[in-house]
Protein backbone atom coordinates (compact mmCIF):
# COMPACT_ATOMS: atom_id res chain seq x y z
CA UNK A 1 0.00 0.00 0.00
CA UNK A 2 1.26 3.33 -0.57
CA UNK A 3 1.58 5.42 2.13
CA UNK A 4 -0.43 8.80 2.68
CA UNK A 5 2.47 10.62 3.97
CA UNK A 6 5.90 12.31 3.00
CA UNK A 7 8.61 13.25 5.59
CA UNK A 8 9.80 16.95 5.25
CA UNK A 9 13.36 15.59 3.83
CA UNK A 10 15.43 12.47 3.87
CA UNK A 11 19.17 12.61 4.30
CA UNK A 12 21.59 9.12 4.18
CA UNK A 13 23.44 8.81 7.24
CA UNK A 14 27.24 8.65 5.67
CA UNK A 15 30.45 8.69 7.77
CA UNK A 16 30.97 12.49 8.42
CA UNK A 17 27.33 13.25 9.13
CA UNK A 18 26.08 14.32 12.51
CA UNK A 19 27.07 11.98 15.67
CA UNK A 20 23.31 10.99 15.93
CA UNK A 21 23.65 10.26 11.90
CA UNK A 22 26.49 8.18 12.47
CA UNK A 23 25.18 5.83 14.54
CA UNK A 24 22.81 5.00 12.15
CA UNK A 25 25.15 3.23 9.99
CA UNK A 26 24.87 2.70 5.93
CA UNK A 27 21.59 0.93 6.56
CA UNK A 28 20.22 4.12 7.16
CA UNK A 29 18.83 7.79 6.77
CA UNK A 30 16.78 10.13 8.77
CA UNK A 31 13.53 11.54 7.87
CA UNK A 32 12.33 15.04 9.36
CA UNK A 33 9.04 15.82 10.01
CA UNK A 34 7.17 19.11 10.78
CA UNK A 35 5.66 19.60 13.86
CA UNK A 36 3.87 22.23 15.47
CA UNK A 37 3.34 23.18 19.02
CA UNK A 38 -0.06 25.16 19.70
CA UNK A 39 -1.70 26.49 22.72
CA UNK A 40 -4.73 27.68 24.10
CA UNK A 41 -6.37 29.48 26.90
CA UNK A 42 -8.78 27.47 29.16
CA UNK A 43 -11.35 30.22 30.05
CA UNK A 44 -14.32 30.53 28.00
CA UNK A 45 -14.61 27.18 27.41
CA UNK A 46 -17.95 25.22 25.59
CA UNK A 47 -19.21 22.21 27.12
CA UNK A 48 -18.61 19.02 25.68
CA UNK A 49 -21.91 17.62 23.96
CA UNK A 50 -22.14 13.98 22.87
CA UNK A 51 -24.19 12.05 20.44
CA UNK A 52 -27.11 10.17 22.17
CA UNK A 53 -25.57 6.53 23.15
CA UNK A 54 -21.62 7.98 23.75
CA UNK A 55 -20.37 8.87 27.33
CA UNK A 56 -17.28 9.57 28.91
CA UNK A 57 -15.05 7.08 31.14
CA UNK A 58 -13.17 8.60 33.84
CA UNK A 59 -9.72 7.39 34.50
CA UNK A 60 -8.97 4.51 36.88
CA UNK A 61 -5.60 2.22 36.62
CA UNK A 62 -7.76 -0.58 35.68
CA UNK A 63 -8.36 1.08 32.11
CA UNK A 64 -4.31 1.44 31.27
CA UNK A 65 -4.76 -1.74 28.79
CA UNK A 66 -8.01 -0.54 27.53
CA UNK A 67 -6.56 3.42 26.70
CA UNK A 68 -3.28 1.11 25.21
CA UNK A 69 -5.18 -0.47 22.86
CA UNK A 70 -7.23 2.32 21.45
CA UNK A 71 -3.75 3.97 21.27
CA UNK A 72 -2.86 1.59 18.89
CA UNK A 73 -6.37 1.29 16.82
CA UNK A 74 -6.08 4.73 16.78
CA UNK A 75 -2.69 5.46 15.17
CA UNK A 76 -0.92 2.55 13.96
CA UNK A 77 -2.04 3.17 10.26
CA UNK A 78 -1.23 7.38 10.96
CA UNK A 79 1.67 9.65 10.05
CA UNK A 80 2.21 9.45 14.20
CA UNK A 81 2.71 6.12 14.12
CA UNK A 82 6.09 6.82 11.44
CA UNK A 83 6.91 9.80 13.57
CA UNK A 84 6.58 8.23 17.00
CA UNK A 85 7.46 4.02 16.53
CA UNK A 86 5.43 3.16 19.51
CA UNK A 87 2.39 4.33 18.52
CA UNK A 88 2.56 1.68 15.68
CA UNK A 89 3.20 -1.41 17.97
CA UNK A 90 0.81 -3.10 20.40
CA UNK A 91 3.80 -3.24 22.92
CA UNK A 92 4.64 0.16 22.51
CA UNK A 93 1.29 1.46 23.23
CA UNK A 94 1.42 -0.35 26.81
CA UNK A 95 4.63 1.05 27.31
CA UNK A 96 3.67 4.14 25.98
CA UNK A 97 0.69 4.73 28.77
CA UNK A 98 2.70 3.27 31.51
CA UNK A 99 4.94 5.79 31.13
CA UNK A 100 2.60 8.32 31.09
CA UNK A 101 0.80 7.58 34.27
CA UNK A 102 4.17 7.12 36.01
CA UNK A 103 4.97 10.90 35.39
CA UNK A 104 4.85 12.89 38.22
CA UNK A 105 2.37 15.48 36.52
CA UNK A 106 0.09 13.05 35.35
CA UNK A 107 -3.63 14.34 35.69
CA UNK A 108 -6.49 11.97 35.82
CA UNK A 109 -8.94 14.66 35.81
CA UNK A 110 -7.64 15.05 31.90
CA UNK A 111 -7.44 11.58 30.97
CA UNK A 112 -10.72 10.05 29.42
CA UNK A 113 -11.61 6.90 26.92
CA UNK A 114 -14.74 8.23 24.68
CA UNK A 115 -17.55 5.24 25.34
CA UNK A 116 -20.00 4.21 22.11
CA UNK A 117 -22.47 1.55 21.73
CA UNK A 118 -19.88 -0.55 20.44
CA UNK A 119 -17.46 -0.59 23.14
CA UNK A 120 -14.23 2.28 22.72
CA UNK A 121 -13.70 4.78 20.23
CA UNK A 122 -11.65 7.27 21.75
CA UNK A 123 -8.58 8.41 24.39
CA UNK A 124 -6.88 11.52 25.49
CA UNK A 125 -4.07 11.43 28.18
CA UNK A 126 -3.16 14.77 30.12
CA UNK A 127 -0.14 15.58 32.00
CA UNK A 128 0.95 18.86 33.88
CA UNK A 129 3.71 19.91 32.15
CA UNK A 130 4.47 23.25 34.19
CA UNK A 131 2.98 25.67 35.84
CA UNK A 132 -0.13 26.60 34.72
CA UNK A 133 -0.49 24.49 31.63
CA UNK A 134 -1.56 21.35 30.97
CA UNK A 135 -0.05 19.21 28.09
CA UNK A 136 -2.34 16.69 25.57
CA UNK A 137 -0.27 13.50 25.31
CA UNK A 138 -2.50 11.55 22.71
CA UNK A 139 -5.50 12.52 21.38
CA UNK A 140 -7.23 9.71 19.32
CA UNK A 141 -10.56 8.62 17.58
CA UNK A 142 -10.92 5.04 15.76
CA UNK A 143 -11.17 5.75 11.74
CA UNK A 144 -14.60 4.24 12.06
CA UNK A 145 -16.25 7.38 13.96
CA UNK A 146 -14.35 10.35 12.61
CA UNK A 147 -15.81 12.71 11.20
CA UNK A 148 -18.40 13.30 14.15
CA UNK A 149 -16.52 16.09 15.67
CA UNK A 150 -15.96 13.57 18.48
CA UNK A 151 -12.79 14.57 17.95
CA UNK A 152 -13.62 17.99 18.94
CA UNK A 153 -15.36 16.58 22.14
CA UNK A 154 -13.07 14.36 23.60
CA UNK A 155 -10.21 17.47 23.45
CA UNK A 156 -12.87 19.67 25.18
CA UNK A 157 -12.75 17.25 27.94
CA UNK A 158 -9.73 16.82 28.28
CA UNK A 159 -9.67 20.89 28.68
CA UNK A 160 -12.23 20.83 31.43
CA UNK A 161 -10.12 18.23 33.22
CA UNK A 162 -7.14 20.74 32.84
CA UNK A 163 -8.56 23.87 34.12
CA UNK A 164 -10.58 21.96 36.81
CA UNK A 165 -6.91 21.10 38.38
CA UNK A 166 -6.25 24.82 37.96
CA UNK A 167 -4.73 24.94 34.96
CA UNK A 168 -4.54 28.48 32.79
CA UNK A 169 -3.43 26.92 29.40
CA UNK A 170 -3.27 23.80 27.47
CA UNK A 171 -0.65 22.76 24.84
CA UNK A 172 -0.33 19.93 22.82
CA UNK A 173 2.28 18.79 19.48
CA UNK A 174 0.85 18.08 15.80
CA UNK A 175 2.14 16.50 12.71
CA UNK A 176 2.52 19.82 10.57
CA UNK A 177 0.88 17.22 7.66
CA UNK A 178 -2.16 16.59 9.45
CA UNK A 179 -4.49 18.84 8.33
CA UNK A 180 -7.60 17.78 9.58
CA UNK A 181 -6.44 17.72 13.27
CA UNK A 182 -4.91 21.52 12.93
CA UNK A 183 -8.14 22.86 11.73
CA UNK A 184 -9.87 21.52 14.77
CA UNK A 185 -7.56 22.51 17.07
CA UNK A 186 -7.94 26.38 15.63
CA UNK A 187 -11.50 26.39 16.15
CA UNK A 188 -11.09 26.02 20.02
CA UNK A 189 -8.51 28.47 19.87
CA UNK A 190 -5.33 26.91 19.70
CA UNK A 191 -2.58 28.87 17.96
CA UNK A 192 0.61 27.68 16.83
CA UNK A 193 3.65 29.29 19.03
CA UNK A 194 7.00 27.06 17.60
CA UNK A 195 7.47 24.70 14.44
CA UNK A 196 9.77 21.99 15.21
CA UNK A 197 11.19 19.11 13.57
CA UNK A 198 11.31 15.73 14.44
CA UNK A 199 14.10 13.48 13.29
CA UNK A 200 13.24 9.83 12.59
CA UNK A 201 15.66 7.12 11.44
CA UNK A 202 14.51 4.79 8.59
CA UNK A 203 15.84 2.31 6.63
CA UNK A 204 17.40 2.58 3.33
CA UNK A 205 15.48 0.50 0.65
Amino acid sequence: MTPHWQSLLTTDALPGASSHSRALGSSGSLSYFKRFKMEADLDRLPAPALPEGFYWLSWCPGLIEMHAELLYGCFYQEIDAVVFASLGDRDGCRRLMSEIVRKNGFLPQATWLLACPSGFCGTVQGIRERKGVGAIQNLGILPGYRGRGLGAQLLLQAMHGFRQAGLQRTLLEVTAQNERAIRIYRRLGFRRVKTLYKAVATPLC
